[in-house]
């Protein structure tokens, strides 16, 4: 076992109850006492899997954690609340102690300060167990194509501190200084502090003058100057506390995909093979139920491994995949929320950034009152509901907003019969792959509408977003797979003016 961060640990805990007669060693490079970044969040529907295999993580979250229900959004002195979300989390230092307790109490053999430099150093191991993190080197050395590993670099920027300064639950702070927009996602993690991410983009970064830490210093020490200026940008929000760091540097968040999550007797599991933005809080989810995974798997076929790795990735790839979908559309959103920042009033804004990965209905069912103030905004403004106010394009008014599109005559077309023709050459777009292509396109001038097909269902919403917030145009997103819902959470937060099928 390699990595003694929390999945690794958990799996050794498992394994070692679930097959006692094995020999359970783990090795670490850092101290037991050790633990970079601060805390570690949890949703309330996430932990039953966790909860049903061992009761550490729920007796740590009890006893020492912090929990909250509702997320908040903050901009421009107004704030606005999205209840039904219940979330726990705990220092990682404190979960860590909980995990190395519970793992040498079923007799795991915890071997801290050992640093495994390679698979040759575990040539004695029947099985080896590789939770070495996103920087995983024994994933090096298997090799990124034996593996069919895949890497996809953000372009934000994001550093993580902690502050003495208390929060009521996960808040989003967004404020602007001279030289651009920074947002903190900020969560108590009990014992006085909270956890205090800021990202930034690139420009406003360099702008700044943060890109001068030399990122050649030896880990553990943080980023002093980008300390002291996020200070000064998030003053109000900090009440005179100051940000704490610990091996704070400036990143990029890479997602991680892996065809295969074993070869050989070597097994992968966490951030070494996978890895989701840590917007959806759910990278120590993924590796502690990865650990009950695999776990189960060689407690039911020890002496086939081959059979056990393969069930256990076969299990756990299509939740992990799921958490990834929905990891990226919340990613995508972070990338460019400095453009949301300027085109979008607050209460817009804080529901674009909630419908990022959910649809109106799942939001009413958490939280009615926030689903009715948006429905009513929208009201206010047009007079109908969504899919039911009238579109104008040019000259022609269509009476709906769920439209239907045909491809060969390059026509609109309502419930009607009331039909818009489309200039294919200047007013049909294909929408990329690539999410930073997608933000690249223009309208041109006076064009009456640009209809978006193609591409992803985000890449489709960014290039939509980008014609009717930056140049007026209205945009309709073509999409056979929008239900009445989604098509109306498109509407409501801003990202199309209409929607349309080809069937």
């Amino acid at each position: 076992m390699v990595g003694g961060g929390p999945g690794g640990l958990f799996f050794a805990t498992l394994a070692k109850r679930d097959i006692p007669h094995a020999q359970v060693v783990l090795f670490e490079r850092n101290g037991a006492g050790e633990a970079f970044g601060f805390g570690v969040v949890f949703s309330d529907r996430t932990l039953e899997i966790i909860d049903a295999a061992h009761p550490v993580l729920r007796e740590a979250l009890a006893d020492e954690g912090v929990r909250w229900d509702p997320i908040r959004v903050d901009l421009k002195g107004e704030s606005y609340s999205f209840a039904g979300n219940g979330m726990s989390a705990v220092h990682r230092r404190v979960l860590l102690g909980r995990l190395q307790k519970a793992a040498r109490d079923e007799g795991v053999d915890l071997r801290f300060h050992s640093e495994v430099s390679g698979l040759a150093d575990l040539a004695d191991f029947d099985v080896v167990v590789a939770a070495d993190g996103a920087n995983s080197r024994l994933r090096e050395e298997v090799g990124a194509d034996a593996l069919g590993s895949t890497v996809e670099v953000a372009t934000a920027k994001f550093i993580w501190f902690a502050t003495h300064q208390p929060f009521d639950g996960l808040t989003f702070l967004h404020r602007r200084s001279e030289h651009g927009n920074f947002a903190a996602h900020v969560y108590p993690i009990g014992g006085d502090l909270s956890t205090f991410i800021v990202e930034t983009d690139e420009a406003t970064w360099r702008r700044a003058g943060l890109d001068s830490f030399d990122p050649t210093t030896p880990p553990g020490s943080s980023d002093e100057g980008a300390r002291r200026y996020l200070e000064s940008v998030f003053a109000d929000d900090l009440g005179g506390h100051g940000l704490i760091g610990n091996n704070s540097r400036w990143g990029n968040f890479r997602t991680r995909h892996t065809a295969s999550w074993h070869v050989g007797n070597v097994v992968f599991l966490g951030d070494s093979v996978h890895t989701a933005h840590f917007s959806v809080g759910s990278g120590t989810k993924m590796a502690m139920e990865d650990a009950v995974g695999l776990a189960a798997e060689l407690a039911a076929t020890p002496d086939d491994l081959p059979n056990a790795f393969r069930r256990y990735a076969e299990a756990r790839r299509p939740q992990v995949t799921r958490i990834q979908h929905a990891a990226q559309s919340s990613l995508s959103w972070w990338e460019h929320f400095e453009f949301y920042y300027g085109a979008l009033d607050p209460l817009d804004f804080a529901f674009h950034f909630f419908a990022r990965s959910i649809d109106i209905e799942r939001i009413r069912r958490r939280d009615p009152e926030l689903a009715a103030a948006v429905e009513q905004h929208w009201l206010d403004r047009h007079g109908s509901a969504p899919l039911d106010t009238p579109l104008t394009v040019g000259d022609a008014t269509l009476s709906g907003r769920r439209l239907r599109w045909d491809p060969e005559s390059a026509t609109l077309s309502d419930t009607s019969g009331n039909r818009v023709t489309v200039d294919r050459a200047t007013e049909l777009f294909e929408a990329p792959q690539d999410e930073r292509m997608a933000t690249q396109l223009t309208a041109t001038p006076g064009m009456r509408v640009a209809v978006v097909h193609g591409g992803t269902s985000v890449t489709r919403s960014l290039v939509a977003e980008r014609f009717r917030l930056a140049a007026g145009t209205v945009a309709v997103s073509v999409g056979d797979d929008l239900n009445d819902s989604g098509a109306a959470t498109l509407l409501l937060s801003g990202r199309a003016d209409a929607v349309a099928r080809t069937t």
